[in-house]
């Protein structure tokens, strides 16, 4: 996204002074970041379009959400990945190449 909330001098410069670099690229670009893109569309269509999060508070709405990154790194299941979690998935991985 290259909204101007994004790339305002105000915005990069807190990025730097927590050490994150940011991640943008050029106009056009969209596949650069599509795997993000495609997790963020998958949070709002899975769990937040089906609560109401305008009557919660924001420690609220980030408790749901860190709740769904677990359960999607940790339980979901995803018919790429042979039926497994993205987090067994790569352990697996890294037990066939370390044998």
């Amino acid at each position: 996204d290259r909204g101007s909330q994004f790339t305002s001098t105000a915005f990069r410069t807190a990025l730097a002074a927590k050490g994150a670099i940011q991640s943008m690229s050029s106009v056009g670009r969209c596949y650069d970041n599509a795997r993000m893109e495609s997790f963020f569309a998958t949070l709002k269509k899975e769990k937040l379009y089906r609560i109401d999060t305008m009557k919660m508070t924001q420690e609220m709405v980030k408790t749901i959400i860190f709740r769904y990154i677990q359960y999607y790194n940790h339980r979901r299941i995803y018919s790429t990945n042979d039926g497994l979690p993205p987090l067994s998935k790569r352990a697996l991985y890294h037990c066939t190449v370390a044998a």
